[in-house]
């Protein structure tokens, strides 16, 4: 809206407005305050920088000045001055500072630092009418460090997953028992780490020595008697489980046995195939097949996913699963497993390859989504912080466990136990 200007004065010739010829007002004699309200009467606020020292307070009410928000017109007698006085614009009628106040209108940014206007102060909108607040240029933001996916920090995990592979090469291709012992650590730890987490959180309290005892027992009567003995011992693991829960009360003694009883066949029982995949004349090429259709399901499912992923997989349980995803780590899955039964399997063939990796994908990946329900439910994010960028080793096993039995199972179908 263009600005008003002030009373231009009389015309020559004229009388002012106001006054008679001989410089009276028209209702009375002059008036000393004519000269302080006629300068009341000009338009001030933030776009009118013409205050004068001393002048009126902005709001008092003045003679012959309208009051704000008001516009004498028409109704006005004659020879008396129209005044216009527009409302101060100030940030309580904007949204904010350096908003601007009405649709349309722009703002200004700071100049650059080759302008000539660069290094003055920057004003913006004041809540008082007619004063503007200068504010001192502000430094650019820096650019904040993007996060890895998931929150993981991608450096450690690839280093903790190197140094797991290559544990797990010396002990399978030096002293193949060696391989035994770093499945029944790996077995106590994730014991530990899921009978830790559903006490803190569910307040269960499974007995962890009947667990880990037990577990131990049944990895090591797989390995040396298959799986006939590695049933008996889960059963006598569970009953061991229900007897050393007596020593506590009774109260919640059903759902304690039962974690306990779930505990003993999620982590050590299904541990157990692994140990039997070992015992076979190459059963270090077994393990090896194993876990590379595994690690492959993972791996194609993660960057096909990532890349071309929009339709979720399971989004209340895992929304960052994609059937995009499920379907990179399958073929993924089918084309190592392929080529490894091809290649270091006795008697194998490539097709069997196909099928076992196509059933080791299905598994890991209903193995993660179980897990994940189990976190959940406990609201958690992690099992355990053992290993950086990875969690625990719970968090690892978590498509190795249910994994296991399939490729245990198929391997026997098609070459022998």
């Amino acid at each position: 809206m263009p600005p008003v200007p002030a009373d231009p004065g009389p015309l020559p010739g004229a009388p002012a407005h106001g006054t008679s010829a001989h410089g009276a007002s028209a209702h009375g004699p002059a008036d000393p305050a004519a000269g302080p309200a006629r300068e009341a009467g000009r338009l001030s606020g933030p776009l009118f920088r013409d205050e004068q020292p001393g002048a009126a307070q902005p709001g008092a009410p003045q003679p012959g000045a309208a009051q704000p928000g008001a516009l004498q017109s028409g109704n006005a007698q004659p020879g008396v001055t129209e005044t216009v006085v527009l409302r101060a614009i100030s940030d309580a009628a904007a949204p904010g500072h350096g908003t601007p106040p009405y649709s349309g209108a722009s703002v200004h940014p700071a100049p650059p630092p080759s302008h000539p206007a660069a290094g003055r102060p920057h004003f913006v909108p004041s809540s008082h009418p007619g004063q503007e607040t200068p504010v001192a240029a502000q430094p650019d933001p820096q650019p904040q460090p993007r996060k890895q996916r998931g929150g993981r920090n991608l450096q450690a995990a690839i280093g903790v997953g190197v140094g797991l592979g290559a544990v797990i090469v010396a002990s399978l291709f030096v002293v193949k028992a060696l391989f035994l012992v770093v499945v029944m650590a790996a077995v106590a730890v994730g014991v530990w780490e899921l009978t830790s987490r559903l006490a803190e959180r569910k307040q269960i309290k499974a007995p962890l020595v009947p667990l880990v005892v037990g577990g131990i027992a049944m990895v090591a009567t797989g390995y040396w008697s298959g799986i006939q003995w590695a049933a008996a011992s889960l059963a006598l693991t569970g009953l061991a489980v229900m007897v050393w829960r007596m020593a506590e009360p009774p109260e919640d003694y059903l759902r304690d046995i039962t974690a306990g009883v779930f505990t003993a066949f999620y982590v050590p029982f299904l541990a157990t195939f692994v140990a039997m995949m070992l015992a076979a004349d190459d059963g270090p090429q077994r393990i090896v097949l194993f876990l590379i259709v595994t690690i492959c399901s993972d791996t194609g499912a993660y960057a096909v996913g990532y890349k071309f992923g929009k339709t979720k997989l399971a989004p209340t349980i895992s929304p960052g699963k994609t059937r995009e995803g499920l379907a990179g780590g399958i073929a993924l899955s089918m084309l190592a497993g392929a080529l490894l039964m091809q290649l270091i399997i006795d008697d194998g063939s490539w097709w069997q390859g196909l099928i076992l990796g196509g059933c080791a994908a299905v598994t890991a990946t209903l193995g993660d989504l179980g897990e994940s329900m189990i976190k959940r439910d406990l609201g958690i994010k992690d099992m355990g912080t053992l290993l950086p960028g990875h969690g625990g080793i719970m968090d690892r096993l978590d498509s190795l466990l249910p994994t296991a039995p399939v490729v245990w199972l198929l391997l026997a179908a098609f070459v022998g136990s």
